[in-house]
């Protein structure tokens, strides 16, 4: 695996900032358009662990990535458990069933993990062809974000049919996080289990709740699971990426190694809350990459603020789909560049 990657996350003394790219398998590559259209849907892609990997690979083909990430979904799991999944064109993840009492909580199967071996064939498969040097980052959503597209049936913009259960029926949210819960915590041991090096929990709609909400519905189920990988698996660093989080920072902790800055949270101050303890990562505002000058300034930014302090270098959420591949390029080698002594 990546000592450079790996060292970083444990606060270990590094030659360079190490860098990867939330989504850096997406569609601003045209060979990745390619073998989505090959597939012939995105699930379809999800499914098939010969394409999956090679969606996997193809960044870092392209781009001196440190890590890869592997190509699946957060809703893979939550769609093994009993919900209708498809993904719509132009729509995004819908679930034709949704939650909407203690009965279709009941009938979610937590113990589905052991269901998605595409998944674990698709790690293993990866494994077998990545740069020994380059570390394989398996993934999950927080139970809150997948429970939120659980419960609205696909994104949302306003969360009130989440929040109504969550305000008017909290036993009803806290049991279905429970369930969540326990199928991510099998799901994550068995991505270890396959081969991965490092796990990143998203919770992608943590900015949804107010800050007491917050920690009992989303905060707390991400520390009681990354605690468990971290006592199963303590040589396995645990990134925890909880997107606008940033009114919440000194009330942040746990038993994990990286907490995930959003590029809505100025790095210094996340540093000044969060560095003593955990390795910080990000945190680029995505559409910086449209030019060469903005990616730039950001960069040698925040070199400046995390100079002499753990960091791995990323973008402060998903890469964009009509991000030119260059512009990824010029980002990552002027990080290493700028980083290595």
């Amino acid at each position: 695996m990546s000592k450079i990657f790996i060292d970083a996350c444990f606060k270990k003394e590094v030659p360079y900032t190490p860098v990867w790219i939330m989504r850096q398998a997406g569609r601003y590559l045209p060979e990745y358009r390619k073998i989505r259209e090959k597939a012939g849907s995105f699930l379809n892609l999800c499914h098939n662990p010969d394409l999956a990997c090679e969606a996997t690979l193809q960044p870092l083909d392209r781009f001196d990535l440190d890590a890869a990430i592997l190509f699946s979904d957060i809703l893979v799991l939550p769609n093994e458990m009993g919900m209708n999944l498809e993904f719509v064109e132009n729509e995004g993840p819908v679930f034709r069933n949704k939650i909407t009492n203690m009965k279709d909580v009941e009938a979610l199967d937590e113990n589905c993990a052991v269901q998605l071996d595409y998944v674990y064939k698709t790690i293993k498969k990866i494994k077998s062809k990545l740069d020994p040097k380059k570390a394989l980052i398996g993934f999950c959503g927080s139970p809150w974000t997948v429970a939120t597209y659980m419960v609205e049936g696909k994104g949302t913009k306003t969360y009130n049919i989440v929040k109504k259960r969550l305000y008017s029926d909290p036993e009803l949210m806290h049991s279905l996080l429970r369930k969540v819960t326990l199928a991510t915590k099998e799901y994550l041991s068995l991505q270890i289990e396959a081969g991965v090096d490092a796990i990143q929990i998203f919770d992608s709609w943590a900015a949804a709740l107010e800050k007491p909400k917050y920690f009992e519905f989303s905060w707390a189920y991400m520390k009681e699971i990354s605690t468990f990988i971290k006592t199963k698996y303590p040589h396995i660093p645990i990134i925890l990426f909880p997107k606008g989080v940033a009114p919440f920072l000194n009330d942040i902790d746990g038993d994990f190694d990286v907490f995930g800055v959003d590029w809505s949270t100025p790095m210094k101050s996340a540093l000044d809350a969060l560095g003593s303890k955990y390795t910080l990562q990000g945190n680029m505002e995505p559409c910086r990459l449209y030019s060469q000058s903005a990616t730039k300034e950001c960069v040698l930014s925040i070199i400046k603020t995390m100079k002499n302090k753990n960091h791995i270098f990323n973008l402060g959420h998903g890469i964009l789909p009509d991000i030119e591949p260059s512009s990824v390029k010029y980002f990552v080698d002027l990080i290493h560049n700028e980083t290595k002594k």
